[in-house]
């Protein structure tokens, strides 16, 4: 399969991909943030693209599954007894172009110094040798992980997180981007539909797959769209077509909330739920937002109008 596009249009991801050149002409460290399946190796490669090392090699490295034994060995190569280098490095194979350093919380805390090094002074010190390597890189760095909480509980240096992330970029979930759900089943429903005609999807099954919550984000339905088109090639999807997980959790005759006799003020209960999650949330007004099952957009528009 041809390397995907990162693709959206909602008001957060428009922001994203028309800062990505700005970030892109400039040298400086990138930390990527986002939750497993939203794009954060597609944002890393479209930085590369449009960088001034887009000639030369984009290096990755997923830190969760480096080996315990030899990690300095395999990051950083080694000299023999002669000072001339023996094994090179997948950081000095990184010579030039761009390392993306995938999953950083989880690089051991035995390493990080040499990395922070590496990253600040663009040298390191190989194995068997005193001298240090000089290489130019282009750092870029990506986490699903709070690292903030990472360095408070001692798993992470606080210098190496302040310096990987000179200019952070955050990727919302999709759940808070339900302006490109429909842009995505569309998209990869021609991508996987091969001489088929594309699946269709009518009104109920759209309101049902735009009310879920994507925990597996765009990976995840993709992998959707690769099914539906494999297992229903050409067809109207209907609701007995879809997954079970995927169905809704609650039927339309089991309401969530009963009205009283006496009625409500509808004002009143909004404010006051935006209070409960705002305060559930510690203030983070993603984390509300999800809370709410509104977009962070909207959730910012509702507190506007009640002066929150």
């Amino acid at each position: 399969m041809e390397e995907q596009p990162f693709l959206g249009q909602s008001p957060q991801i428009t922001h994203l991909l028309r800062t990505l050149p700005m970030i892109a002409v400039s040298d400086v460290s990138v930390l990527i943030i986002g939750e497993t399946g939203t794009g954060k190796e597609l944002i890393a490669q479209a930085i590369h693209k449009e960088s001034r090392r887009r000639q030369n090699e984009l290096v990755t490295i997923n830190c969760a599954a480096l080996p315990i034994e030899g990690i300095e060995d395999d990051l950083f190569g080694r000299c023999d007894d002669d000072g001339n280098i023996s094994h090179r490095g997948r950081l000095l194979a990184a010579e030039g172009g761009t390392l993306f350093l995938d999953n950083i919380e989880a690089l051991p805390l035995s390493i990080q110094a040499k990395v922070l090094r590496f990253i600040e002074a663009g040298e390191c010190q190989l194995i068997g040798s005193h001298k240090l390597q000089k290489v130019d890189v282009r750092i870029v760095a990506a986490s699903g992980a709070d690292i903030q909480h990472e360095v408070d509980a001692g798993r992470f240096r606080s210098d190496l997180f302040y310096r990987l992330q000179v200019v952070p970029i955050t990727i919302p979930p999709l759940r808070e981007r339900a302006d490109d759900i429909v842009l995505l089943l569309r998209h990869f429903g021609r991508e996987f539909s091969g001489n088929n005609a594309v699946v269709r999807y009518g009104k109920e099954v759209e309101r049902c797959l735009l009310g879920y919550p994507w925990p597996g984000n765009v990976r995840e339905l993709m992998h959707f769209c690769q099914r539906m088109a494999l297992l229903n090639p050409g067809k109207a999807i209907q609701m007995e077509d879809l997954p079970p997980e995927m169905m809704p959790e609650v039927a339309a005759s089991n309401h969530v909330f009963t009205l009283p006799s006496s009625g409500i003020k509808l004002a009143q209960v909004e404010l006051d739920l935006i209070e409960q999650a705002l305060a559930m949330a510690s203030g983070n007004r993603s984390r509300a937002a999800r809370l709410l099952g509104i977009s962070r957009d909207t959730l910012l528009y509702r507190m506007q109008k009640h002066s929150l």
